[in-house]
């Protein structure tokens, strides 16, 4: 029977479940990516579990956010995550070599493998050909421990291109369209393939814009062929030995079908304060701009950047326009200097910043309050940025580019100039500089943690009760994010190893007294009602685990974003969502919610009955008989300690 390439890579790392959209599967993951804002919850989690030795290979920590060394606290957890790295046996990729996810590209993806990584734009190594999904870091350890990764069976989206881009078009245009069309909800649960000849014009950087921006459609993973375009992306790192051909099979069927001709794109743009908020460019042209931002996982290639240079070559940005340039990676820099397209970008007026994630996350290059900034980065959630009064656009490059000549949004094809597509060079020079290997065994058993006061052991959490009567304490709309549960920024972001520091602004831009609220209410617990997509974006556990060290015990909502729905249970929190959506009107802030007898109605059909106010309240779950074990016992780290060891063998 003919197959699809996503069908081929579940059935190969496939160890439990049944292989039907919606049921849970178990899959072995092959490699595992930490980035380290969340790598360090990772490593207490796996410390905490009594862990010597990682089983996925390689396992690899990224210093790639925590950049802006203010003071000593991101100084510090380097060295921790060092020490945990030789103690675990992980590989440590040092603060400079860049962003994650176009670096394992780069040094250890490999086309038929499966990735898990605790962020969740891991998926953009699926432009490999690879099994690439982002979890909670949880689920990160777990697998490293030798774990399988569970996770609903997702449905196959083919994605269909033909065509040839036009001039003026590039991959951030593909994916700006596919959000135009199905939203930031429309593959959840879902994996993005693409196929066609469209592909043969796509390289495999372009191929990583999709992979990467697939996360904000709430797709578990998107995959791409491993075809020669692959290969020659091997090949100009001196690794085509990990090369292997793998396709669908012809006349394969998809869950679902989508059909693109990119020859009838043009440019577009994401306006704020969301990725699916998307025009032509020439809808907006003529609002003035203050910031083009070029780099993040969402744009890293080298021709990303190149792109820009042949723009701006001979010209200057205009007056008060802030021209930032992130390289992606250490050897995208090394590119950018040897083909001369570093000078043209300096001379334009253009301000280089390290590489690394920077002002993707709000670390550094934050706009000034209300002005517009245009940036090839993935997400433009309100406050994102690191200005809470921030107006964030996602553009491509071109776009961003001729914005920053011009001083106003500009249609990149309105331009008097001719387009140059660059190519990547045939060779990525390679350096190994701050690539630090797992130590062998006898020496990693001497190694010790080398904690801080930013680094406590996690907090132990209570059993699941038998009953919940807890008040409301916070009610919200639609696409409430992590960004919103848990915000970044150069003023927070430092403090996430720390659950107990980082409460302090669980909520701050939705509602800046939850957390006196939930502390009073501290022995009682609370409950939080959400609207549809609760928990989209980034896949940081602590939107999770310190709302639950804050008291939560309960989220009802009219649906959730997949990741934040599965790290909810993994530290003792029961995600509800409404039986009749319309009761989400009818729920107010301070009502108190009562369920009783929980265990028999976790272990029903699904469905739960609350009450509000002692009025019946109907809701219902979906969680799997692994999740509800792990929920009672108080979450993941409970449920281990007190589950049989297996082998890990026979986890597999």
């Amino acid at each position: 029977m003919a197959s699809t390439l996503s069908h081929k890579l579940i059935a190969d790392h496939l160890v439990g479940g049944d292989m039907t959209p919606g049921q849970e599967i178990a899959l072995r993951m092959d490699q595992a990516l930490l980035q380290d804002v969340l790598g360090t919850l990772v490593m207490l989690e796996l410390d905490a579990m009594g862990l010597e030795r990682v089983h996925t290979s390689p396992s690899v920590q990224y210093i790639d956010h925590t950049l802006v060394q203010q003071d000593n606290i991101n100084a510090d957890a380097h060295l921790f995550l060092k020490s945990a790295c030789e103690r675990l046996g992980v590989w440590y990729s040092g603060p400079g070599n860049g962003i994650s996810h176009p670096v394992h590209m780069e040094r250890f993806g490999v086309p038929g493998q499966s990735l898990v990584g605790c962020d969740s734009h891991t998926t953009a190594a699926g432009a490999l050909g690879m099994l690439a999904i982002g979890a909670g870091g949880i689920e990160v350890a777990m697998a490293m421990a030798g774990e399988p990764l569970y996770l609903p069976m997702p449905e196959i989206i083919g994605v269909y291109l033909e065509g040839e881009l036009p001039d003026w078009v590039s991959a951030k245009d593909i994916i700006l369209e596919l959000f135009r069309r199905h939203g930031v909800a429309g593959a959840k649960n879902c994996i993005l393939e693409y196929h066609g000849p469209g592909l043969a014009n796509l390289n495999a950087m372009d191929r990583h814009v999709l992979a990467n921006m697939g996360t904000e459609m709430g797709a578990t993973a998107s995959v791409f062929p491993s075809d020669e375009v692959i290969r020659n992306f091997l090949i100009a790192r001196d690794r085509e030995s990990e090369w292997q051909p793998l396709h669908a099979d012809p006349g394969c069927h998809y869950d679902r079908s989508e059909r693109l001709d990119l020859s009838t794109l043009v440019p577009l743009i994401a306006l704020p304060s969301s990725p699916d908020n998307v025009v032509p460019v020439a809808e907006a042209a003529g609002e003035p701009m203050y910031q083009a931002y070029i780099g993040s996982s969402g744009n890293p290639g080298f021709c990303d950047f190149a792109v820009v240079a042949e723009i701006v070559k001979g010209h200057s940005v205009a007056d008060a326009v802030s021209l930032d340039i992130n390289p992606s990676t250490r050897q995208v820099l090394a590119a950018l200097i040897a083909e001369g397209h570093l000078g043209h970008l300096v001379s334009a007026g253009a301000r280089l910043h390290q590489p690394g994630c920077n002002g993707c996350i709000g670390m550094g290059q934050a706009p000034a309050a209300g002005r517009n900034s245009l940036r090839t980065v993935p997400r433009n959630f309100p406050g994102r940025s690191g200005t809470r009064e921030d107006s964030v656009f996602l553009c491509s490059p071109e776009t961003a580019a001729a914005s920053a000549l011009k001083g106003v949004i500009t249609d990149p094809r309105t331009l008097d100039m001719p387009y140059i597509r660059p190519r990547e060079p045939a060779r990525m020079a390679v350096n190994d500089l701050w690539f630090v290997p797992p130590m062998p065994p006898e020496r990693a058993r001497q190694t010790k943690l080398l904690a801080t006061d930013n680094t406590p052991p996690l907090p132990p959490l209570d059993p699941l009760p038998t009953r919940i009567e807890a008040p409301i304490l916070l009610k919200t709309g639609d696409n409430v994010s992590t960004d919103d549960i848990m915000p970044a920024g150069a003023q927070v972001l430092p403090l996430w190893s720390n659950v107990f520091a980082s409460a302090d602004y669980a909520f701050a831009a939705l509602d800046p007294d939850y957390v006196r609220r939930a502390r009073e209410h501290g022995e009682t617990g609370h409950v939080i009602v959400g609207g549809n997509n609760y928990g989209q974006g980034s896949s940081r556990e602590n939107a999770a685990l310190v709302p639950r060290l804050l008291g939560l015990q309960v989220v009802i909502a009219k649906s959730f974003a997949r990741i934040h729905w599965q790290n909810l249970p993994s530290f003792g929190v029961l995600p509800l969502t409404f039986a009749d959506p319309g009761d989400h009107d009818r729920v107010l802030k301070a009502q108190t919610i009562t369920i009783d007898d929980l265990p028999n109605q976790l272990s029903g059909d699904g469905k739960i009955m609350a009450h509000l106010d002692g009025e019946p309240l109907p809701l219902y779950h979906e969680l799997s008989p692994r999740q509800i074990d792990i929920l009672s016992a108080g979450g993941v780290i409970n449920w281990l300690r007190h589950r049989p060891a297996k082998t890990k063998q026979e986890a597999f």
